[in-house]
């Protein structure tokens, strides 16, 4: 087989990893085509060509990948990247010990192949392991069938291949269930005290690109701000691991949690969190400290904010901070926020609920005059983006008016990397990118009031609904009222949501021993 043995043992050498799940009939099928002589050079030539193809394509589906329909979709999407940016992916993807580790390896091969038939080895793996493997589980059935008979009939009733965990059913009942019991939850709000000296502003500051895990892997997991919120969500699902899909669930956070072909159908009004705080007496504002323009995030926002005539500003004028990944201008998220309150506290006017997105923390992004990539640069980004959100709690302090601010990300970075995905990489929403950090803060207090006895938090599994459900309480009986009761209370039997990330053909949920996945195959995989 030539050069193929190399493409075998690389495949071999990553099972043993536990990195590709080798589907072993279809490679042994291959070898043997690879292995019939073939006298005419035009048909080698032809195999040769389809051999690439078919051996690229083998090799995609055994490593997890996403359906190559996935990825050959968001070539356009690459093709906005800077070259920069591209070229910090591809250090990712390739590093430089594992280009030295393939050079080794071939020099390797041609060395041992002078005295040893490395075919044959290869076709005795390929033959030889998934016969140990079917050997261990005939074993595995039949210790399993005796230790079953042995029970005292007590788990006759139960699947064989149903999950051992606390929930009822298999993965695909309880996702079903889940479904179902989201589509009747909903959060009513109630119109706003009319008292002036009561009423108050929100502020929803979304933030890209931020879990608890990345706040882990650059240490910065106890930064002073989260000691300045009232409340702290710590076990907060984003269930969206990109953009778009993660303005429309927060958008749309009075309702349950939608599967994700469904987030791109109308929804019903009570479903949007802005309709919902207008009819209760606040004004809808929107703001972003980029354009917008990338996958139509500024259309999504408009259309799903639900009410009509609220526009966007444009933020001529102010400095750029730094660049994006597609090398469009970024402001500064304290600049941003800052121009809007002054000019709304010069507006006057009722209370006003604003959206604000930041991608400052977004992949690819550069800061100016200097050479760190955007991995290298995160911890930077980040203590300036917690540094600016501290700002506006001040400014909105020093204002004298009142605000509850609320700080939601999107979804993580993925710093880490993890099983099948590199740094950055956010196509399987695991835990680690979808259990993020969420706060909120009650700003204008009286004295002696204001965050007495620190942040409440919330250790139930949350998402949305219950960010929604605490706002309606703030809402419901203003904490700025006189003889308000104590802010515990507005965060008392928040509904739950147990932790399920979905993007498109993948679904990620959590279980008592971890988490599971739902590939686009259709079916459940542990996660690692």
């Amino acid at each position: 087989m030539g050069l193929w043995n190399l493409y075998f043992a690389a495949k071999l050498y990553l099972f043993s990893l536990g990195k590709l799940q080798i589907v072993w009939l279809l490679n042994i099928l291959f070898a043997v085509a690879l292995l019939v002589p073939l006298h005419w050079r035009w048909l080698r030539i032809t195999r040769n060509v389809l051999a690439i193809v078919a051996g690229f394509v083998l090799f995609y589906h055994e490593s997890g990948w996403p359906p190559i329909s996935r990825a050959i979709s968001q070539i356009p999407v690459l093709l906005t990247f800077t070259p920069s940016y591209m070229l910090e992916l591809l250090g990712r993807l390739v590093s430089l010990k594992a280009i030295i580790a393939a050079v080794l390896a071939v020099l390797l091969y041609f060395l041992v192949n002078r005295w040893i038939r490395v075919t044959t080895l290869v076709l005795i793996a390929l033959v030889g392991i998934p016969l140990y493997q079917g050997a261990g589980t005939l074993v595995a059935n039949a210790t399993s069938a005796l230790a079953d008979n042995s029970d005292n009939g007590d788990n006759t009733n139960r699947n064989a291949n149903e999950p051992k965990n606390e929930q009822a059913g298999g993965y695909d009942q309880q996702l079903a269930a889940f479904r179902s019991n989201e589509e009747g939850r909903h959060v009513t709000f109630t119109p706003l005290t009319s008292d002036t000296s009561a009423q108050f502003d929100i502020i929803v500051v979304h933030i890209c690109s931020l879990s608890w895990d990345d706040m882990d892997v650059v240490k910065m997991r106890n930064n002073p701000l989260f000691s300045r919120f009232d409340y702290v969500f710590q076990n907060f699902s984003s269930g969206a691991s990109y953009s778009g899909p993660a303005a429309i669930r927060v958008l749309r956070a009075s309702c349950g949690q939608e599967a994700h072909k469904a987030l791109y159908d109308p929804a019903p009004p009570e479903c949007h969190l802005f309709t919902q705080l207008a009819q209760a007496g606040f004004t809808p504002n929107a703001l972003l400290n980029h354009n917008g323009r990338f996958d139509n995030f500024r259309g999504t926002v408009i259309n799903e904010i639900g009410v009509p005539g609220v526009t966007i500003p444009s933020n001529d004028g102010l400095p750029v901070f730094m660049k994006e990944f597609d090398n469009s201008n970024l402001y500064d998220d304290y600049d941003v926020i800052a121009r809007w309150y002054k000019q709304r506290i010069a507006a006057g006017g009722g209370p006003v609920a604003l959206y604000y997105n930041t991608v400052s923390m977004h992949d690819g992004n550069r800061l100016p005059n200097n050479n760190l990539t955007s991995l290298q640069s995160y911890p930077i980004r980040l203590q300036t983006l917690l540094g600016d959100v501290d700002k506006v709690i001040n400014l909105v302090a020093q204002s004298g008016r009142k605000a509850v601010i609320v700080f939601v990300p999107e979804h993580g970075a993925a710093l880490r990397g993890e099983e099948n995905q590199i740094a950055g990489m956010r196509e399987i929403p695991t835990p680690n990118i979808v259990h993020v950090p969420v706060g909120v803060k009650v700003v204008g207090l009286p004295a002696g009031t204001d965050h007495a006895g620190g942040p409440v938090t919330i250790d139930q599994p949350t998402s949305y609904l219950a960010l929604a459900q605490l706002l309606a309480n703030l809402v419901a009986k203003s904490p700025f009222a006189v003889g308000a009761q104590p802010l515990a209370t507005y965060a008392q039997n928040l509904p739950q949501t147990r932790m399920v990330g979905e993007n498109e053909g993948t679904v990620t949920m959590a279980t008592p021993s971890g988490y599971v996945i739902h590939t686009p195959d259709g079916v459940w995989v542990e996660g690692k």
